[in-house]
């Protein structure tokens, strides 16, 4: 059986020069656009803000940002996956 390919269940939003799908979720901390970066395109170091710690380079995440019309490409934050899901539980800190 030939495979069958699934829709976003997404958006496109404009990502700087490159464009690509994200979902909307919604928390207490209100409304985001949300993308899953598989490892294979995670090329650069970022630091979590759930858990303060490095997502190395090659390592799927998400990235973040505010789903109102402010939000910019300057809000987009770079989380693991795990802290994400718990970000209701734990909130970001800065031990820098």
């Amino acid at each position: 059986m030939p495979r069958r390919n699934k829709p976003h269940r997404g958006r496109p939003v404009e990502l700087g020069a490159a464009t690509g799908w994200a979902r909307t979720e919604s928390g207490s901390d209100g409304e985001w656009l949300v993308r899953t970066v598989p490892g294979s395109q995670a090329t650069k170091i970022y630091r979590c803000p759930g858990c303060d710690q490095e997502i190395p380079a090659g390592v799927a995440h998400v990235v973040a940002w505010p789903a109102d019309e402010t939000g910019s490409v300057a809000d987009r934050r770079h989380w693991h996956r795990a802290c994400w899901q718990a970000r209701e539980r734990r909130r970001p800190t800065r031990k820098r």
